[in-house]
């Protein structure tokens, strides 16, 4: 099968297509006839630093969207033909091929409805964005959210699963994203390049700051969400961790890390299952359009590694998404 290859840790520039075996599941594995896979900063960064338990060549590409091709002999759930996605494990080989193998249980169904592009997209940000906001933010109505990073793809997920909750959404983004972020629901846009964000909050809010935060940018705009944290707020990091102090909590604020490289290495199977029943949450809303997965470009499977280089340069809005068929 054709496959994108790394062939040591490096720079995505030394990404290669060449040939591989086809790949066999395991018993409680599928094998999935990829037809589209999202692009995310994870598949760069793990290409610069790899992975112990990967062999060489490796195939990267967490985010899958195809037709089951085979199963293992233990699974009942999948038949030849269905259509799946799904998030994949990072210690393992991904989707940059023309063939994928993951586990059964951690798979979700696509609706008739959606297309492999839109499935595809949704995964890695998506199950992200949904896991801080539903999950550990537990985000209601009454609630003001500053959404760090709305043009991104787990900031825009973030700023929709919010405002289809009824939330009031806070973002910050470039202004050449501002239209954009507030297609997508953002209540208020502050322009981090010209603004002074933490002032500007507190001014939105009338001194009270704001419930929740999601910090999907870095480490220092997630000090600035603890700075304009309420009483009982909550903020959960998903692109680094705020500088703990004795003082960085005080005033019952909290803090949660949210990271899927150790669902599939977990031994906690609620952990795994989780991953699909939160990716068929996430894609119901998708096929009743109340979340739109943003796809701002549609490259082919040569195009990967360009793609990747653009998400590097940290300017890319959306999703990117590549066509394997």
């Amino acid at each position: 099968m054709k496959a994108l290859l790394l062939d040591k840790p490096g720079p995505v520039s030394d990404l290669r297509i060449g040939e591989l075996s086809l790949p066999e599941p395991g018993p409680n594995e599928i094998r999935v006839k990829v037809y589209a896979v999202s692009l995310n900063p994870v598949d760069y960064k793990l290409a610069g630093r790899g992975n112990d338990n990967w062999t060489f060549p490796h195939v990267l590409g967490l985010d899958v969207a195809g037709v089951v091709d085979a199963i293992g002999s233990d699974v009942v759930q999948w038949h030849p033909y269905d259509r799946v996605f799904y998030h994949g494990d990072l210690t393992k080989a991904g989707g940059f091929a023309e063939y994928a193998i993951t586990t059964a249980h951690t798979s979700a169904r696509i609706p008739d409805n959606v297309t492999f592009a839109e499935a595809a997209a949704i995964p890695c940000a998506g199950l992200t964005a949904y896991e801080a906001v539903v999950r550990r933010l537990d985000v209601q109505q009454e609630h003001t959210v500053w959404m760090q990073g709305g043009a991104g793809g787990v900031g825009g997920f973030g700023i929709q699963i919010c405002k289809n909750i009824g939330a009031t959404v806070i973002t910050t983004a470039s202004e050449r994203n501002h239209d954009f972020v507030k297609s997508l629901g953002a209540d208020h846009a502050i322009d981090y390049n010209n603004e002074h964000v933490v002032k500007t909050i507190m001014a939105i809010t009338n001194g009270r700051g704001v419930d929740r935060v999601l910090g999907a940018v870095d480490a220092n705009t997630v000090n600035e969400g603890i700075e304009v944290l309420k009483f009982r707020g909550g903020i959960a990091c998903v692109a680094g961790m705020p500088t703990i102090t004795d003082t960085t909590f005080s005033g019952a604020k909290s803090i949660h890390n949210i990271a899927y490289g150790g669902a599939h290495t977990s031994t906690n199977r609620a952990a795994q299952f989780d991953l699909a029943k939160m990716a068929q949450e996430m894609i119901a809303l998708v096929a009743d359009k109340k979340i739109d997965p943003m796809i701002e470009q549609t490259i082919s499977f040569e195009n990967i590694p360009e793609g990747l280089a653009q998400l590097e340069s940290r300017h890319v809005r959306g999703k990117i998404v590549a066509e394997i068929e």
